[in-house]
């Protein structure tokens, strides 16, 4: 540690004892004055200008800008006990340095030291008061150095508990969330590129295999087949129709559950009226959306309440489902409730997804979900989406 940083520590530590006075000092007075509403203005003004000195002395002399501008009395409180009781201990080993240090001095420059035997195991020293004083004045002195850092330790976790972190840590904070939450995405992504290739495999690709099989077979029928087998031709023109429509059913399905064009055309209340004729059996919808929320915040809103309702539908065994949209000055939120056996797993591939998808968005995601029910998933997001 350089002289000055700790120059610059010390002097933060001073003012903060003298402040811790002064503060202590004000809570004695101010007490009492909380009582009366007429004085209860002076007092916050007081409060307030004890407050933004403290910030200036955190900032100028230890390193510390803190983010709220207000702790309450609380954190007057406790910095005026860390200030007296710090500014206690640091300045009686001050006092005590010195009388180490200017006695032994004293004694070694005017001769009248006395020789002073140490012993110790296996060894045995003699040495003058003068010599042990100064040694244990610099050896104290050492140990100032340290009490200095730490009570300035203390001050910066002090104004970080009760003013916020500083705007640094903070930022350091917002950039490891972006790193983690943008690796989030990628994954997201390629789970759901993985889902929808199931999804074809699975379904569609079989259903196409399946009627180019039963088309082959009635091609061949008609050329081959005398006209007492017309009705066997017939019955396999009849099935690769019905084969035909299932796979335009499953490419629709599939088509929607990548993005719902009627999301885009027609809004978010259209678009889950959609989720809910397909879901089977009831689910309501309660929209208290007084507007239509930015493209990005309402696609995400969507997929929530999408995918609650189809883990409620194919795992919880529920009856009933209710999706509630709600919003408030800053917010707006989808709440999904259902009646089914509960236990959905939050870190499931649906869910997680989900969930890096809302924290993406600077929102918050949550499941309650008990085993035996009942279910709840909450997405709450910011009406603006984040910059950058």
């Amino acid at each position: 540690m350089s002289g000055t940083r700790i120059a610059r520590l010390l002097a933060g530590v001073v003012l903060g004892t003298a402040l811790g006075a002064a503060e202590l000092i004000f809570l004695a007075v101010a007490a009492p004055a909380a009582l009366i509403p007429a004085l209860r203005p002076a007092a916050a003004r007081g409060r307030a200008r004890l407050t933004a000195l403290e910030r200036a002395r955190l900032s100028r002399w230890l390193g510390h800008e803190p983010a709220r501008a207000d702790g309450g009395y609380a954190f007057l409180a406790a910095r005026a006990a860390l200030g007296v009781l710090g500014g206690y201990l640091w300045a009686s080993t001050l006092f005590l340095i010195v009388l180490l240090l200017g006695g032994g001095t004293w004694d070694l420059v005017w001769g009248e030291s006395e020789p002073v035997p140490l012993e110790l195991p296996g060894v045995k020293l003699v040495t003058s008061g003068g010599a042990l004083g100064i040694t244990a004045g610099l050896a104290l002195l050492g140990v100032l150095i340290l009490m200095v850092a730490a009570a300035a330790a203390l001050d910066r976790r002090l104004a970080a508990h009760f003013l916020g972190p500083t705007g640094e840590e903070l930022m350091r904070r917002r950039i490891a969330e972006l790193t983690e939450t943008r690796s989030g995405i990628v994954r997201a992504v390629d789970d759901e590129r993985r889902r929808i290739e199931r999804d074809l495999h699975d379904g569609v690709q079989q259903r196409g295999v399946a009627l180019a099989m039963l088309l082959g077979r009635a091609r061949h029928a008609i050329g081959t087949a005398p006209a007492a087998r017309q009705d066997g031709v017939a019955e396999l023109v009849a099935q690769a129709y019905t084969e035909s429509r299932q796979l335009l059913d499953e490419l629709r399905s599939v088509a929607w559950r990548i993005y719902p064009t009627a999301l885009d055309e027609l809004g978010l209340r259209a678009a889950l009226a959609g989720v809910a004729e397909r879901a089977g059996l009831p689910v309501t919808v309660h929209d208290g959306l007084t507007a239509r929320p930015a493209s990005e915040i309402e696609t995400a809103l969507y997929f929530v309440a999408r995918e609650a309702i189809t883990n409620a539908v194919k795992h919880a065994g529920a009856h009933d489902i209710l999706v509630v949209l709600t919003e408030d000055e800053r917010t707006v939120s989808v709440a999904i409730s259902d009646d089914g056996g509960g236990g959905a797993d939050p870190s499931g591939g649906g869910l997680s997804g989900l969930a890096r998808r809302v924290l993406a968005l600077d929102g918050t995601f949550t499941v309650d979900s008990p085993p035996g029910g009942p279910t709840r998933v909450t997405a709450t997001l910011p009406k603006a989406p984040p910059c950058g």
